[in-house]
């Protein structure tokens, strides 16, 4: 429970805590410094005895040593999946410290509430840097190889006209620096492999390239065949093989360049597998498909997504397949994969609004590394929509004060669904009016970031050399997009 009270600034030594039911009594190490405002802070990590119930939001007091109680503030919010228990860590900028700020322990804590808003307060005159830090340890300190971390989009000076700095607003980044490895191999049977990585990977940076295998008893290496994710947890991935080992041979699996969701490259990793001469006697099948079976799908951009629970040789692969509309008319395709079991059939021209298409694939002409086959068709049945369920949104981004949006600074406004992360539309604004057609209706969150260096993301900035994020706003209320229900001249304030 004392770890949900902090004492700002810092105190060098253990400080004593006696607890008496509904109080505490804290006692300080050493005689504090003169002239000194101290704020305490309880954290939200306080919780109950009897129902473990946390605080909504923390609660802070401060006093002095000297004649005058310092009471400047900075307040804000955290964004993102995460907002609530963060940890707000405030640095009194010196020039010579600014950039190693992160390895000591700041002068000022907070933390935000379930809301995720936050106060810093008992701040005097001066510069500060403030950091919204996922402390998992609790230890006061950022862990780069473990907690997420917000930086700030500026510094707060705060002189003696100034009493409270608002919205330092953070969007929390994993700014992990540890490589991917090969922590596990196991193989499956006589063709496949299941490899474990201790994160996941940048999947569509990986392909059957990036790893052999090697013999060192007869000193040789062997192609990987095939790769795919199938139904394999985050951090797995499927090989397949067709080279035969004798069973007496030691056998490595050679991983290349992966790649993690983080940019972290491994060059070089290996593991040594133990063999299995179990045969692979299962067919391919058919495991998903994106229309679902009877399902509904855009008839503009249109990416019909199936996925096998195998991978096979892809030179049969358009022949095995047939697209028709209801009239048994022929829909022109192309196909695409994701990886060696997902297959992506795209359509060469726009289809039709309303009507049932069906997709037939011959799975006798997909065969698998093993040479299993299976004398059947596979059938998938869908429908396009209207267009008339779809919603929409458009309005204004009004300033937060007089001055008019500077669009040098690039405004980039982003939808994005509450509950399929898949669902995400972006532009670049030119002018102050925005719209969003052909939306897909749900519970949506808008908001607008200044991509100042043009890449066409949002940069969360970098804690190691320490570098500033973007600046964003977040338009206060999630939006409920009803079908064939558009919000119009809605007003999004940067503030």
């Amino acid at each position: 429970m004392q770890e949900a009270i902090f004492i700002s600034p810092y105190i060098d030594g253990a400080l004593d805590f006696d607890w008496t039911g509904t109080t505490v009594e804290i006692t300080f190490p050493n005689e504090l410094r003169k002239d000194i405002t101290f704020t305490v802070t309880v954290g939200t990590d306080v919780v109950d005895r009897n129902n473990k119930n946390r605080m909504l939001q923390s609660y802070s007091f401060s006093f002095a040593t000297g004649e005058k109680i310092d009471r400047k503030m900075i307040s804000g919010k955290i964004f993102g999946k995460e907002k609530e228990g963060i940890y707000l860590f405030a640095y009194k900028l010196a020039a010579a410290s600014a950039d190693t700020i992160l390895n000591n322990k700041p002068d000022y804590v907070s933390q935000s509430g379930a809301n995720g808003k936050y106060n810093l307060s008992g701040l005097a005159s001066g510069t500060y840097r403030v950091f919204a830090v996922n402390d998992k340890y609790k230890d006061l300190l950022y862990q780069q190889d473990q907690d997420e971390i917000g930086m700030p989009y500026k510094d707060v000076v705060l002189t003696d006209i100034d009493s409270v700095f608002s919205n330092l607003n953070f969007l929390l980044l994993n700014a992990d620096t540890t490589k991917p490895r090969v922590i596990n191999s196991v193989v499956t049977d006589n063709y496949h492999l299941l490899v474990t990585f201790n994160k996941e990977l940048d999947y569509t940076k990986l392909s059957s390239s990036n790893f052999s295998l090697f013999d060192s008893t007869e000193n040789r290496y062997s192609e990987i065949k095939y790769l795919y994710k199938g139904r394999a947890k985050p951090k797995d991935v499927v090989l397949v093989f067709d080279e035969r080992f004798n069973d007496d041979n030691q056998v490595f699996l050679f991983a290349d360049s992966l790649i993690d969701k983080s940019g972290n490259i491994t060059q070089k990793d290996f593991t040594k597998l133990v063999l299995s001469d179990r045969p692979d006697t299962t067919s391919i099948r058919v495991i998903s498909t994106k229309p679902t079976q009877n399902g509904n799908i855009d008839f503009i951009n249109t990416r019909i997504k199936i996925l096998f629970d195998d991978a096979f040789v892809k030179n049969e692969i358009f022949s095995a397949i047939t697209f028709t509309d209801t009239l048994n008319n022929s829909v022109p395709f192309e196909v695409d994969f994701y990886d060696d079991a997902t297959l992506l059939i795209l359509p060469l021209k726009e289809l039709k609004a309303e009507k049932d298409y069906r997709i037939k694939i011959n799975l006798s002409r997909l065969i698998d590394a093993a040479g299993n086959t299976t004398d059947s068709v596979f059938a998938l049945n869908f429908e396009t929509i209207s267009g008339l369920d779809f919603t929409g949104i458009s309005g204004v981004l009004v300033s937060q004060d007089t001055t008019e949006i500077d669009f040098k600074l690039n405004p980039s406004i982003v939808l994005e669904n509450s509950e399929n992360e898949y669902l995400v539309y972006k532009k670049n604004l030119r002018k102050e009016v925005f719209d969003f057609s052909r939306v897909e209706p749900g519970k949506y969150v808008l908001w607008c970031y200044f991509d100042e260096d043009k890449s066409g993301e949002y940069y969360y900035g970098y804690p190691f050399p320490f570098e500033y994020s973007e600046k964003f706003f977040f338009y206060q209320d999630t939006l409920n997009l009803r079908p064939r229900w558009e919000i119009t001249d809605l007003k999004f304030y940067l503030k």
